[in-house]
């Protein structure tokens, strides 16, 4: 054993709270005295709650004045400097991530409010196209970072080819659960406002970054980036979509959530057979004249499929 003092390390708890409105998927946020949003979090407290979510659900409802539905935990994130101020030595802050649904946006208290995801990853949104950020700005400074490449900066996966995976070049398809490779990848090449805050040289040797969405404090957007990637994979094998919805919604409502979350354009006809083969839901007998225009059925989420197959999901397909 060494002699050396070993630094105290805190626990907290970190979450990404999702909700959907007016078909735009919001991420909840708090600003702190820097100016910046913040992932809500506070510590956890062993002595009054018997395990991580228990006090991740506690501290939601006290601090924020919301009723978690689906949680889940994502990872644990502890990386050296993550939660770091100038002349801090208080103890290392590791906290675990969590993804958290709820139903509508209302309600948040205590300065925190829910804001569109994609200011923080506006180069995710592929609903109407391709976002023009991307060709703009990313790419060339990508290619640019690619070309850099030494034998002493290489990876297993050379730069090129991981810009032309992680981008959908080159004839390379658009992975939308790639949420966090595309957000690393940035990082890594001194893109993002958040490499040159930790100091990485790629990012202090700019003199001027693109304006890449909307930074965040310490390393939340990471943290955001893994929960809207396990979001967008859970789709497929879980029926979390329904978390995010009235328990009565049209057709259309749910093909606007699923759209909103995977940043997709989904055609009708296809995604409406594919919801009626895997038998997700069901018909209330009840129209809606809230639509806007002709009235539109109500269906509600058939819970027997839970224990008709491991894995009810929507294995969407893009018209892109």
């Amino acid at each position: 054993m060494s002699d050396r003092l070993l630094t105290p390390i805190e626990i907290g708890l970190t979450a990404a709270i999702v909700a959907i409105e007016d078909h735009e998927p919001l991420v909840l946020t708090a600003r702190g005295a820097d100016g910046l949003a913040g992932l809500p979090f506070g510590p956890f407290d062993a002595p009054s709650h018997r395990t991580f979510e228990i006090g991740l659900r506690a501290w939601v409802e006290q601090q924020a004045g919301l009723r978690l539905g689906y949680v889940e935990q994502l990872y644990t994130f502890g990386d050296r400097g993550r939660h770091a101020e100038a002349g801090d030595t208080g103890a290392h802050m590791v906290s675990i991530g969590y993804l958290a649904l709820t139903r509508g946006a209302e309600g948040a208290a205590n300065a925190a409010s829910f804001e569109p995801w994609y200011r923080f990853f506006p180069w995710e949104d592929r609903r109407e196209a391709p976002p023009a950020i991307i060709a703009r700005d990313i790419i060339p400074a990508l290619t640019a970072w690619a070309e850099e490449e030494t034998p002493e900066t290489s990876r297993a996966l050379p730069r090129k080819d991981r810009v032309r995976f992680y981008f959908g070049l080159d004839g390379a398809a658009w992975d939308e659960e790639r949420v966090l490779d595309r957000y690393e990848l940035l990082y890594e090449a001194g893109l993002v406002e958040e490499s040159r805050r930790d100091g990485r040289p790629a990012a202090l040797a700019r003199k001027v970054l693109p304006a890449l969405g909307t930074s965040m404090r310490f390393d939340h957007r990471r943290i955001l980036a893994t929960a809207i990637a396990r979001l967008r994979a859970k789709l497929k094998y879980r029926p979390v979509v329904f978390e995010l919805l009235p328990a009565e919604f049209t057709l259309t409502e749910l093909q606007y959530t699923v759209e909103a979350i995977s940043g997709r354009h989904l055609h009708k006809q296809n995604f409406r057979r594919l919801v009626e083969t895997e038998a997700l839901v069901e018909p209330t007998g009840v129209m809606s004249t809230q639509t806007g225009g002709r009235p539109a059925a109500l269906y509600r989420f058939r819970r027997d499929v839970l224990q008709e197959r491991p894995a009810p999901g929507l294995r969407v397909r893009s018209r892109r």
